[in-house]
Formats: structure tokens, C-alpha cells, sequence
């Protein structure tokens, strides 16, 4: 008894910051979107359906293909000598050393018709003279994937790091395959850090705006577009706060309920 009030004031910064910075803001856009203006029947009348299904298959894409990728160079780099690890943890980190908005700016004059990719694709007849490269879904998505690559890469890492490499060898020593061994075991081992880091490519992906407003085009647009005209353009904050909203339902929704199936899983086995 004599340590609770220790406890408390140890968690009393961190609590307050959440509660100031993220429960407050977050009530207040909640209290926004029922405003009778913004009411949330109106956005049902426009073509939010078709932004929000587009956003939310290319964040789901997205987090697909990053977590595709993450798994098998977290599995041969947790194995490789120390020296190649920390040279691939530089390379991935080196991208942050850089402002986001330059480098996605790089994809534009990249990418642009001018550029050096299309032009080297080109020459190589790899694609044709009139094809452009700019303000598509597949740039995006290619944009989106470079972007939040390393949010896969690093806790599929780090957990690769700690994984008992063992349990391969035994399996493959009773006559598994390799390929087998990596989905039968390898990857439920590390289950955690795939989640963490679905969690964390999954949530700035299906938030982003400023990808498909640089490298996308009206055809493009993510439901963090509209958000942003809603705010800079209309000054429409209710109905900014009303897609806000449903935004967060999305994102909160799934992670409730796996957090939940979780713990209860937790303590069944207790």
C-alpha cells in the first residue's frame, strides 16, 4: 500500500499526456462529427464509399506487401553475421535522416516524364513512349510500400533477433522443408512482431494524404485528402471531423477486437 502513491505519480505524466494530447483532441473531433451540419447521413449521398474502399484496400495492400517482404529478410538477416546487420539497419534507417515530403518529392522527379526511370525504361522498351509513370494507384502503392517499409522491417527484426532457431533445425532434422518450417514455425514465433508491425504500417497507411496528393491524382485520392479539403478549403470541420470519425472506427475497431481475443486467449491458458 505504501508504494501506490509512488505508482501513481510515476504514471501520472504519461496518463496526462494522453488524456491532454490524444483523449481530448480525439473527443472533441467526435463531438464535431454530430454537429447537425455534418451530419454523417450526408456522406453516404457523396462519393466517400468509393474513397473510403479505395483507401482502405490500398492501406491493406500495402501492410500485405510490407509484411511480405519484412518476413523473409527478417529471417535470414536475424541468421546473418553482425556485421551485414547492422550494415542493413543502417540502410533502412538512413531514409529518416531525410525529410518525408523531400523524398517523396524524389519519387515525383523520379517518376516524372522528364525523369531518369521513365526515360531508362523506355529506351529499354520495357514500357511504351505514351505511358506515364505520374498520378496512377500503382504509383501510389509503390509509393506507400517504399514509404512504410522499414515500419515492417524493423519490428519483424527485432523479433527475428530473439526467435530460437533451434526449433528450425529440429524440424528440419525430423524432415521438414525449409519453406515449411518458416510458415509452420518461424513465423507463429514470431507472431508479435508481425502484428506490431501490421499495427504500424497499417495506421499511417490508411491516414496518408500526402502521397496521393504528390505522386496521385483525383482518381487517386485517399480519404486523408478529402479530410484535408475539408479543413484548408471548405473550413467544413464538421463534416473534416465526421470522416475523421469513421476513420478512427476503422483503425480502433480492428485493434480492439484483436486485443481482446488476445487477453481472453491469455487467460484461458491460465
Amino acid at each position: 500500500m505504501n508504494e501506490r502513491p509512488k505508482e501513481y505519480a510515476m504514471t501520472f505524466a504519461p496518463y496526462g499526456w494522453l488524456v491532454l494530447f490524444f483523449l481530448i483532441p480525439t473527443v472533441l473531433v467526435f463531438a464535431y462529427a454530430f454537429k447537425a451540419e455534418a451530419s454523417f447521413l450526408s456522406l453516404f449521398w457523396q462519393e466517400y464509399g468509393v474513397i473510403f474502399w479505395r483507401t482502405i484496400w490500398l492501406s491493406l495492400v500495402t501492410t500485405f506487401v510490407c509484411l511480405s517482404l519484412s518476413l523473409p529478410l527478417g529471417y535470414f538477416l536475424a541468421r546473418a553475421s553482425t556485421r551485414l546487420q547492422k550494415l542493413f539497419l543502417l540502410l533502412v534507417i538512413m531514409p529518416f535522416w531525410s525529410s518525408f515530403l523531400v523524398r517523396i518529392f524524389a519519387w515525383k522527379t523520379l517518376l516524372h516524364p522528364e525523369g531518369i526511370l521513365r526515360k531508362t525504361l523506355t529506351f529499354l522498351h520495357i514500357i511504351d513512349a505514351d505511358t506515364f509513370l505520374l498520378y496512377n494507384l500503382g504509383t501510389v502503392l509503390v509509393v506507400m510500400i517504399y514509404s512504410y517499409l522499414p515500419f515492417a522491417i524493423l519490428p519483424i527484426y527485432a523479433q527475428s533477433v530473439k526467435f530460437n532457431y533451434t526449433l528450425i533445425e529440429a524440424a528440419r532434422d525430423l524432415g521438414a522443408s525449409e519453406s515449411y518450417a518458416f510458415f509452420k514455425i518461424f513465423v507463429p514465433g514470431i507472431r508479435r512482431g508481425i502484428l506490431t508491425a501490421a499495427v504500424l504500417v497499417f495506421i499511417p497507411a490508411i491516414g496518408a494524404y500526402v502521397i496521393p496528393d504528390v505522386v496521385g491524382g483525383t482518381s487517386s485520392e485517399m480519404i486523408g485528402n478529402k479530410i484535408s479539403q475539408r479543413i484548408f478549403i471548405d473550413r467544413n470541420l464538421p463534416q473534416a471531423s465526421a470522416l475523421s470519425s469513421i476513420l478512427c472506427l476503422v483503425v480502433l475497431v480492428p485493434i480492439a477486437i484483436s486485443a481482446y481475443l488476445h487477453s481472453r486467449g491469455e487467460r484461458q491458458k491460465q
